[in-house]
């Protein structure tokens, strides 16, 4: 699991293009609901090596977070090879995050 929001962002078409399992973070680090999600995010994620994670810093001016309609953080999107199959919205559970994360496998 990735622990650092990143500052720089894909483009869209690096997204799309990336193979396989991936999961999108949108978040910043001084978020509560953000923090909080934080070692549900690495229970759920635990043992799952099949799955990209990409942390990614969001807010105003942040291109890749509104071409996914972020509103809210954070808010994890589920995508395979550059389709979304899943998103979650502030999660409460670990079981919650496994669950969107099965459904990738």
């Amino acid at each position: 699991m990735v622990t650092g929001y990143e500052k720089s962002e894909p483009a869209r078409a690096e997204v799309d293009a990336m193979p396989g399992a991936t999961l999108i973070e949108f978040g910043t680090p001084w978020c509560g609901h953000c923090m909080a999600a934080q070692p549900l995010l690495a229970a759920a994620m635990a043992g799952r090596k099949g799955v990209r994670h990409l942390k990614i810093e969001d807010g105003r001016g942040r291109r890749l977070g509104r071409t996914f309609t972020v509103k809210l953080w954070p808010t994890l999107v589920l995508l395979r090879d550059g389709a979304e199959v899943g998103r979650l919205v502030r999660p409460e559970s670990e079981q919650e995050i496994a669950r969107l994360l099965d459904l990738v496998g």
